[in-house]
């Protein structure tokens, strides 16, 4: 048993309160495996495992819903990065409502919210950096000039994790989608998470809500996880994308739950010619047991920003519910690019307005002088082994005059259409491919090639390199120095 040193000026009910805590103290230490206190120690997953932490009241957070942690975040973050090259650091968010601005995270670094952790985005703009527009849109979305800085951002960063026992990030961003109605925007709108020029990525297990926009944007990276996200934010929410891939290689994004105001996944890569000049494609991208809601977009978009390419795309066993397409292409003259290799399938459609949608004319320039001659490449999209139900129209596919997209295959797929269904179920222009085992009857320029050819529209059988960044078990010990104990006491 640990002994303290009697002392006339520690009364004798202090001294056995010390002893007291000092039991449990080691008590708890020795304990192995167990989840004795999720405050105290607990397990999670996660790329790589931290040899330093710290807790937020550490450094003076205060949660409560009322007082700005804004100082206390990036005190924390600024003292833990002295362990970028020392094992890396773990920042705890516990229990409470934590009010915050914007702030930075390092390298080596992970973000861990308990469960009963909310962190909530301020309304005072004072709080928000603004920073330049993205080189490849030149531009922001909501405006010409710059863009408020994400909640939580980072930038040339290498092995960071974003995760926590479910706990919740809520944008708060009522008042952020008035004024973009309003047309009362100085800048373009924040978003949650934003991690830029950087590698080895995990964001997982957590909850988002209510994003002002965007809610996940990793954006020129590489090796990045998201999976077990919850996002939800009201259904008429204006660009409320859940997670947008934007110039990544090697992204894997799974078991996911996504209700959203805009595309619950939007695949990106810049916008008409600074997209172009930029050159950088995202790149295999692999989508899995994704559950999406949205009434008025896409479950899983490609584009329209996509002017440095998209390419190889693999998404499979998808739920739709209630939303506008399945699978939708956007793209229009002056994009350039390409969206090519794309490969769906088990996917599961309930209540749509489409199935498919694919545009050629969506529009939305970045300015006036995107090239009228840069034209996309679609070719080679596969959809294979979907059923859908209550469906007002099949498809919608429409090319662009003189660049139809090609090479479209859909294979084994069932589409029942709902009781008030358009009278003619697809509609297609400038485009050509194949069918085989699809119902209803598709267009002419999808001519059906038999029960010989239902294997057509193969998935890839081989894995991409995201699937070999494994998650491992993680563990973390609250500590609690002697002397603090002491002085508290």
């Amino acid at each position: 048993m640990m002994e303290f040193p009697r002392s006339p000026r520690i009364p004798q009910v202090i001294h056995i309160v010390l002893l007291i805590f000092a039991t449990i103290l080691l008590r708890s230490r020795n304990v192995r495996g167990r989840h004795v206190d999720h405050l105290n120690y607990f397990e999670y997953g996660a790329i790589t495992c931290r040899a330093h932490s710290a807790s937020l009241t550490d450094f003076g957070g205060v949660g409560d819903g009322i007082t700005s942690n804004s100082k206390a975040f990036q005190a924390a973050i600024d003292h833990l990065r002295q362990f970028d090259s020392d094992g890396g650091s773990m920042l705890f968010v516990p229990p409470g409502k934590w009010l915050t601005g914007s702030f930075n995270i390092t390298s080596h670094f992970t973000l861990y919210l308990h469960k009963d952790a909310v962190l909530l985005a301020t309304q005072d703009e004072n709080e928000w950096a603004v920073i330049d527009h993205l080189p490849s849109y030149g531009r922001g979305r909501d405006t010409e000039g710059g863009r408020y800085i994400s909640l939580i951002f980072g930038t040339n960063l290498t092995d960071v994790v974003i995760t926590g026992d479910n706990g919740t990030i809520d944008g708060q961003g009522a008042s952020w989608w008035d004024k973009f109605h309003k047309g009362e925007l100085q800048y373009t709108r924040p978003y949650l998470i934003e991690i830029m020029y950087s590698d080895n990525i995990q964001i997982s297990n957590i909850t988002l809500v209510n994003s002002p926009s965007w809610n996940v944007h990793p954006v020129y990276s590489s090796n990045i996880i998201v999976q077990g996200l919850t996002i939800i934010a009201p259904v008429t929410s204006p660009n409320t994308d859940g997670i947008n891939p934007d110039s990544c290689l090697n992204t894997r994004i799974e078991d996911c739950y996504i209700v959203s105001g805009d595309d619950c996944v939007a695949v990106k890569s810049g916008w008409d010619e600074y997209g172009i000049a930029f050159g950088m494609p995202t790149k295999q991208l692999v989508i899995r047991r994704l559950t999406c809601i949205s009434p008025f977009s896409a479950v899983i978009a490609l584009g329209s920003e996509m002017s440095g390419g998209i390419q190889d795309v693999r998404a499979e066993d998808i739920l739709a519910i209630n939303s506008e397409s399945g699978v939708r292409i956007k793209t229009a003259i002056g994009r350039g690019g390409y969206v090519k290799d794309i490969y769906v399938r088990r996917m599961t459609m309930k209540t749509m307005k489409w199935a498919f949608w694919m545009t050629g004319d969506y529009g939305s320039h970045a300015d006036n002088n995107y090239n009228p001659n840069a034209l996309p490449v679609i070719q080679n999209i596969n959809y294979r082994d979907m059923i859908a139900e209550n469906v007002t129209m099949a498809a919608r596919l429409e090319g662009i005059s003189g660049d139809p997209f090609t090479g479209i295959c859909i294979s084994n797929v069932t589409i029942e259409l709902a009781k008030k269904a358009k009278k003619v179920p697809w509609n297609c222009t400038n485009i050509e491919g194949i069918s085989s085992g699809v119902v209803p009857q598709p267009c002419d320029q999808l001519p059906e090639h038999g029960s010989e050819y239902i294997s057509a529209c193969n998935f890839p059988t081989d894995s991409l390199p995201i699937d070999n960044l494994d998650v491992q078990i993680c563990s973390y010990r609250r500590k609690y120095p002697l002397d603090s104990v002491i002085k508290y006491l």
